[in-house]
Parts: structure tokens; C-alpha cells; sequence
């Protein structure tokens, strides 16, 4: 099942390139799992990756894209799920997000960004209408790539706008009134190999052959984390909970 998606042309690459990295996806995964609770919502589920994960485990999840390619790709691939709760089309960059989405506000329970918020300029916004879906006592499970130094042509390539510290992230989350839970890093092992590919090769993408390796060497990554998160990583996750009491 293929699309041509023009419009994101490098980030559909990039995703279908990480479909074969099921070992990162899996370590991915077990890094936000246990945040999840009651009815998820995942936005920009893209072509799936980490959703696949969610709806094995059996989650009650809705999936939801910017793009209206990704959202009839994802369709496509889950329709009829007995644990899919709906699939939306939705834009955390909108002024009028509460009119234009009124029917899901406060609806969910978790709601997770994973490389998201990083494509959107403004977003104190973004994370402020995110904010909007979750119930009370409801968590925002954000991931972002960290350390503006890393910058690259990569990203660039990808449209991020920046990257983040846990200080930025934390703040940006406390600013639009959720409660910090956690913060980590993520990946520390893949910033030299990040640094390189964007810095000297001028890379525009990650290749399959480099993630293929990648892919295998995600057990010794595993190990590396174990050590370096606390104080460096490719990226960084923070939680935050919506508590209005």
C-alpha cells in the first residue's frame, strides 16, 4: 500500500524508511506506553509506525494526521480494528481549533505527540490546543528532538523549525498550565551519528542501509541509554498533566 504524498515528500520517505526499524519502534514504544491510560488519542499517526504498536496491545486509540493522505493511509491500514475509536484530521496549529474541533475537546484521556510539535512554528500554540482534547487529570506525552547545537540539514529537510532542551519543553508544557510528571531523554547513542550525517555529509534523509544497522544495534543503544539519558539524547520526552482542581 503506497501513496505519493508531494506535499511531504522527505517525511513520508523518512517514515516508510522507519516501518523496517521495528526493533527502534519497539524501544520507542516502551518509552511511552506506560503514560498511556483510558482513551488515547495519537496525534500525527503518519503511516502508523507507533500506532501498530498501540492497537496490539490493545489500547482504545483514535489516530489522527494534519495531512488528509496520512489519515486515508492509516484508514486503509486499521479500518475496522476492533480497538481503533476513530481517525481525525486534525491541525494543532489553527486559531479557531476550538470551534473547528469542538466535538473531540476534552474527549481523551492521553493524548501523544511524537515528532510534532518541532514542525509547527508557533507552538505555545500547538501545545496549548492539544491541551484542549485532554479531560481533566488527562496526560500530554510530547516527544521533540533535543539540542538546538544539533540543527542540521536533516532537519531542515524534515521541516522542524527547532529543537528542544528539557528546560524549553518543560516550560512550553508549564506555560499553557499542565503539571510536569516527567522528563527524559531519549536515544543518546544515534546524536553522533545525527551530528555526522547532517553536519559533514549534508544529508537530507536517513537512508535505509544506515537504519537498517541502526535497527540492529538498538540492544547496545538500549545499554548506552541506560547511562547517558539523564543528561543527553536525540530526543527528549516530557509529560504533562492537565489538572484544573
Amino acid at each position: 500500500m503506497r501513496i505519493i504524498l508531494q506535499s511531504d515528500r522527505v517525511g513520508f520517505e523518512t517514515l516508510e524508511n522507519f516501518a523496517s526499524a521495528p526493533a527502534f519502534n519497539r524501544w520507542l514504544y516502551s518509552k511511552i506506553k506506560h503514560e498511556a491510560f483510558g482513551q488515547i488519542l495519537e496525534i500525527g499517526s503518519g503511516i502508523g509506525n507507533i500506532s501498530t504498536l498501540f492497537l496490539e496491545d490493545q489500547n482504545n486509540i483514535s489516530l489522527s494526521d494534519l495531512r488528509p493522505e496520512y489519515c486515508r493511509y492509516i484508514d486503509k491500514k486499521f479500518g475496522g480494528h476492533p480497538h481503533l475509536r476513530g481517525i481525525y484530521e486534525l491541525d494543532l496549529s489553527r486559531m479557531d481549533f476550538e470551534d473547528k474541533y469542538e466535538s473531540v475537546l476534552e474527549s481523551f484521556d492521553t493524548v501523544i505527540a511524537l515528532n510534532v510539535i518541532e514542525h509547527l512554528e508557533n507552538d505555545l500554540l500547538a501545545i496549548r490546543n492539544a491541551g484542549r482534547l485532554l479531560r481533566n487529570n488527562g496526560k500530554l506525552v510530547v516527544l521533540v528532538p533535543a539540542g538546538q547545537c544539533l540543527y542540521n540539514s536533516l532537519d531542515k529537510a524534515l521541516g522542524h523549525y527547532r529543537r528542544y532542551s528539557k528546560t524549553q519543553l518543560n516550560k512550553l508544557l508549564e506555560s499553557t498550565g499542565l503539571v510536569i510528571n516527567s522528563c527524559r531523554y531519549f536515544n543518546a547513542a544515534a546524536v553522533g551519528g545525527w551530528w555526522f550525517s547532517g553536519n559533514i555529509l549534508k544529508d537530507k534523509i536517513i537512508s535505509p542501509s544506515k537504519l537498517n544497522l541502526y535497527n540492529q544495534l538498538v540492544p547496545f543503544f538500549r545499554i548506552v541509554d541506560w547511562f547517558a539519558a539523564p543528561f543527553m539524547g536525540l530526543s527528549v520526552i516530557s509529560v504533562g498533566i492537565k489538572n484544573l482542581n
